[in-house]
């Protein structure tokens, strides 16, 4: 399911709403590391957008784009949030933060916000949503929640070559629950830290069987906006072969409806 496989794209239309994608980090922008993002914007491109691929170096151009932007995705990270922006100090298991990527980040979610636009974050987006929105943070969920659950690949030995899986659990009357077509589907996972307590206006829509944050939300006003833990983007369909790259019918749902919901978003010309 997790394989990396290259996506089947739709054809380019006029009503290809313009996404932006911050990269992932400082590191893989220098040294133009594709891979990982790519899976983002192919992602992006499967469920009808166009993905624009957002510098964390100018800002100056940053804030020229995002007039010009339907909708953001934000990006799974290695690097963990700074702990001083929940109120928190590091308690010994947090990855260093990576400053250009929070600066950005919390640009296009002042952005977002302001111009009710649909945001997608993924992993480290969505925790960052969250403490852009007042919430905190669980700095290891192994440390602090005594979980016994592999979030990721280090939890298991030896370390498996794919993130390992488990469900989530989804909560009545949300938008999840109705992606999904079920209470639960298998995930991917991989990360370390999850949402401690939830942001304002964040409603919590999915658990791991631990109890582990998976999903959140926005309840504050009818934008489309939804942080997930797990990684939509590189959830591929079993059996695809060479019929080329898809995802799974959850991840493809997931892109599809936020695209959707990106049509709608008024956007100024570039």
């Amino acid at each position: 399911m997790l394989a990396r496989k290259r996506l089947r794209l739709r054809p380019r239309g006029p009503l290809r709403p313009r996404v932006g994608v911050p990269w992932r980090t400082s590191q893989e922008e220098a040294e133009n590391a594709r891979p990982k993002i790519d899976n983002y914007l192919d992602a992006v491109r499967l469920a009808g957008g166009e993905p624009v691929l957002l510098s964390l170096k100018d800002p100056i151009q940053l804030d020229r784009l995002l007039p010009t932007l339907s909708a953001f995705v934000l990006p799974g990270s290695p690097n963990d949030t700074a702990p001083w922006l929940y109120g928190a100090t590091d308690r010994g298991h947090c990855a260093d933060p990576d400053a250009d990527r929070e600066r950005t980040d919390w640009a296009i979610l002042d952005h977002a916000f302001s111009r009710k636009k649909p945001i997608l974050g993924i992993c480290y987006g969505c925790q960052l949503i969250n403490v852009f929105l007042g919430g905190t943070l669980i700095q290891d969920a192994r440390d602090e929640m005594g979980t016994n659950l592999a979030h990721r690949k280090r939890d298991i030995f030896p370390p498996p070559e794919e993130d390992p899986p488990h469900d989530a659990i989804f909560q009545p009357g949300s938008r999840l629950l109705r992606l999904a077509g079920g209470p639960h589907a298998v995930i991917n996972s991989a990360h370390h830290q999850s949402i401690a307590v939830p942001g304002k206006n964040l409603r919590v829509t999915a658990l791991a069987p631990d109890g582990v944050v998976e999903a959140v939300e926005w309840i504050g006003d009818p934008n489309w906006i939804i942080g997930v833990q797990w990684h939509p983007e590189r959830m591929f369909a079993e059996g695809a072969g060479d019929s080329g790259g898809a995802l799974d019918p959850f991840a493809r749902r997931l892109f599809e409806d936020f695209v959707a919901a990106a049509r709608g978003a008024k956007v100024a010309k570039d």
